[in-house]
């Protein structure tokens, strides 16, 4: 695992330092381009809990 803790887009920047991979990949989700938004977030509560 890697030590980031922040990914910014065009879309947001997201702060990952002390959250759980699910917070993590819903956070990045959020950040993502708007049509691939619903979709990711599904994956990340499907698979992370």
């Amino acid at each position: 695992r890697t030590m980031v803790e922040c990914v910014a887009t065009e879309y947001g920047v997201a702060h990952l330092h002390g959250l759980s991979l699910g917070e993590r990949a819903a956070a990045m989700a959020a950040i993502a381009h708007p049509d691939f938004r619903e979709e990711l977030l599904q994956y990340a509560k499907d698979n992370f809990h």
